[in-house]
């Protein structure tokens, strides 16, 4: 049995994850999935780690999953927990030293969602996130992922460079979400090579796949813990 570690993006809430967290579940695993301190806008990403750190209580054979704004907070929680696998879906990739705010510029992200929008009509990037956020997200359960939005992350996290001198010594996956709108597609493929030097696991999906496909999300997850906890 494994215990998934779960940290939602940027503006969301642990909830996000009740569709996989309910898949783990049933499959006889554990689950944590905690809400961020985003309420205070003097929170750090330290703070952000600091408190899934202490909601995670001493549990062990932990798989650590960061979804999008989340990218910024898993490594560092993977990081002080030894965890035994690190999964970033549809996640932002930080460099040591680098601010969330500098990410956009450094990475590209922004020429990238330009472009994108160029090629899908004005699809990619969206200001309406019904279409570029929630697409395939059923509506009703998007409305009420909505409900729940609040402001986060902080100025604080976002303006602080990312702690880490390098990227944790843990076994790290990605999940590509071939639909995604927020993040495109062809951008995350170089990010993910460039900053990871792996080849993503891609999923047909878009930016909340674990809205979308809570089943396919728990089957790669259940996936990697198996694989990574029978290395010695």
């Amino acid at each position: 049995m494994s215990t998934f570690v779960l940290i939602h993006g940027g503006g969301d809430v642990g909830w996000y994850w009740h569709l996989v967290e309910a898949e783990l579940r049933a499959r006889g695993h554990d689950v944590v999935a905690p809400d961020l301190p985003a309420d205070d806008d003097g929170k750090t990403l330290v703070d952000y780690a600091d408190a899934v750190i202490e909601a995670v209580a001493g549990k062990r054979d932990l798989v650590v999953v960061g979804h999008s704004f989340g990218g910024f907070t898993a490594p560092l929680v993977a990081d002080r927990l030894s965890a035994d696998a690190l999964v970033l879906i549809a996640g932002m990739i930080p460099s040591p030293g680098e601010s969330p705010d500098e990410w956009w510029s450094n990475t590209g992200c922004g020429a990238a969602v330009k472009e994108q929008a160029e090629r899908d009509g004005g699809l990619t990037g969206n200001p309406d996130p019904f279409v570029s956020f929630y697409q395939d997200v059923p509506r009703k359960l998007a409305e009420e992922a909505l409900s729940k939005e609040r402001a986060h992350p902080s100025r604080a996290a976002m303006a602080a460079p990312w702690p880490l001198d390098a990227w944790p010594d843990v076994p790290t996956r990605f999940v590509l979400c071939t639909e995604d709108r927020t993040f495109p597609p062809d951008f995350v493929r170089r990010l993910v090579e460039e900053r990871l030097g792996i080849v993503p696991d891609e999923i047909a999906a878009g930016h909340c796949v674990a809205l979308s496909q809570p089943e396919a999300v728990a089957d790669l997850l259940t996936g990697y813990a198996d694989t990574e906890g029978a290395r010695p």
